[in-house]
């Protein structure tokens, strides 16, 4: 039986290479081309593929691998050498994936057992459980519950119950609360300057990926510079980025998680992401190592032989991975199919220029947009509060807002994006949230020191020189108050929609309009 790894399985310790020696690997390449992927996410897929593919061969594997323009190519390639094969093969996080290559497999004269997806923390049959126990039929994620609903918070406990992370030998939280979620809402001061970027010098291999992706795909949007490049591809290189993690950006990772500043892409987060999507690093392993590290700093702090981590920084990027990682997984597969396809507010404007150019007056969309374009990347305020937000009041398709993820983000496939992108940045279902995640300029200047460079002024909301975010606000909640307006935690909000008056509300719907022509012209 043969073992067939996927570009995001790339867990050298995965199950079931532990029972199997021959490998099959098929490098894809022709789906770019419907799409204009980053190109630092081809770069990155192909060389992990690679690097994993010489690393199972110097472990002894029999590694089978064929680059062709689709995985139907490649079976019919690999079939004509090995007629009749048994694969099997991990099932794929993204719907369907599983059922549809597994049919390929069959339709090629071969057999393909799908078993359970090992790169992630629970099963499915642990959140079955799970939902069964509360009697819950209904997925939601603001941390609240409403009547028949389950919410991530009530999930994250529950798996921390199950695993034991962070917990005391009483069985209760480290601490004696969940959720430090309160603590982690700071701006750095002025002087503050975040820990350097872990940085892993390209290889022959990664060259010559990255010299391919080049010359084989349009360079349509974001950076080919391999100097922009700043991602692992290997397990071992993977490794050092958590122990760089742990050791240096950990420890002040909680209170600056939600914050922005100018020039700062990277600030204290992980960046693990794209190597625990691709399998080089297993979410438990990443989590024990912070937790490790903060119980260490705990016993040896007074002695100076491990440096303090803070309980907020843990918790918060415990919560991440053992939360929302997993909630997103179960979350999406619940949703799907459908999911990708659902738009309750009826959004239909394109995205604005911006997104795809960089080029806009706006500090804080330039800035989101600009690391994107440069990394792939962009944290997860970031994401949600500011390229999510104002996609979303502007009125953009959920649809294309989603792709827009998917092939821009190095850490981005289908499981992902379209739960956080559909659900919590669109709104375009309510299966994670009661609300909305929409505001105005006020989150952004409190969270960042965007606003205090930009040309527009972030405390108006009409006329020449208002920030785009105030008029988009309230025209959103204006345009869509027959479903919003009731729903959890909307009331404030819509008094205060209540207090506007005709002239008020013909200001606002101008400049609304107006910025939107803007945005389609590329002028923000």
């Amino acid at each position: 039986m043969t073992v067939w790894l996927l570009g995001d399985q790339l867990n050298p310790n995965a199950a079931p290479l532990q029972h199997h020696d021959h490998v099959l690997m098929i490098e894809a390449h022709g789906f770019a081309e419907r799409m204009p992927y980053h190109p630092q996410k081809l770069t990155l897929v192909f060389s992990a593929m690679r690097h994993l593919r010489d690393d199972l061969r110097a472990d002894g594997y029999d590694v089978t691998y064929l680059e062709a323009e689709s995985f139907g190519d490649g079976l019919d390639r690999y079939f004509e050498a090995r007629p009749g094969d048994s694969l099997v093969l991990q099932r794929p996080a993204s719907h369907g994936a599983g059922d549809r290559l597994r049919e390929m497999v069959e339709e090629r004269g071969g057999d393909c057992t799908l078993v359970a997806n090992d790169g992630f923390l629970t099963t499915p049959a642990d959140w079955e459980a799970w939902v069964a126990s509360r009697g819950e039929s209904a997925a939601g994620g603001d941390g609240t519950s409403d009547g028949g609903t389950y919410r991530q918070e009530h999930w994250y406990r529950h798996v921390r119950r199950e695993t034991g992370i962070l917990l005391d030998d009483e069985g209760d939280p480290v601490g004696g609360e969940w959720n430090y979620d309160d603590e982690n809402r700071e701006t750095p001061p002025g002087d503050w300057s975040p820990p350097p970027v872990p940085e892993f010098e390209p290889d022959a291999i990664t060259r010559e990926v990255h010299e391919f992706v080049v010359d084989r795909y349009d360079q349509r949007w974001g950076s080919a510079d391999l100097a922009d490049f700043r991602w692992p591809v290997t397990r071992e290189e993977a490794l050092q980025a958590l122990e760089q993690f742990v050791a240096v950006r950990l420890p002040e990772f909680g209170p600056y998680q939600d914050a922005m500043v100018e020039g700062e892409w990277a600030l204290d987060h992980s960046l693990l992401s794209p190597a625990i999507n691709l399998g080089l690093l297993h979410p438990r392993e990443v989590v024990d190592a912070a937790v490790d590290a903060y119980r260490a700093g705990r016993e040896d702090g007074a002695a100076g032989d491990s440096p303090a981590i803070p309980l907020n920084s843990v918790e918060g990027f415990v919560r991440q991975v053992v939360g929302w990682r997993e909630f997103m997984r179960h979350v999406y597969r619940e949703s799907m199919p459908g999911m990708d396809e659902t738009n309750q507010l009826g959004q239909t404007e394109p995205l604005p220029e911006a997104y795809w150019t960089g080029e806009t007056d706006m500090t804080c969309l330039s800035e989101a947009v600009g690391h994107v374009r440069e990394h792939g990347y962009a944290h997860h305020i970031e994401r949600l509060m500011v390229l999510s937000n104002f996609a979303l009041i502007y009125g953009v398709d959920p649809g294309e807002l989603n792709r827009w993820f998917h092939l821009g983000f190095v850490d981005a496939f289908h499981w992902v994006t379209t739960p956080n992108v559909v659900g919590m940045g669109s709104f375009a279902t309510d299966a994670l949230s009661s609300k909305p995640y929409a505001s105005s300029a006020n989150y952004v200047n409190r969270m960042s020191d965007y606003c205090s460079s930009c040309p527009y002024h972030h405390t108006k909301t009409t006329g020449e020189g208002s920030c785009p975010f105030n008029a988009l606000y309230w025209d959103f909640l204006k345009e869509n108050e027959g479903t919003l307006r009731g729903t959890g935690r909307m009331g404030l909000m819509y008094s205060h929609v209540d207090d506007k008056n005709d002239e008020e509300w013909a200001a606002i719907e101008e400049r609304a309009a107006e910025i939107r022509e803007m945005g389609k012209e590329g002028t923000l």
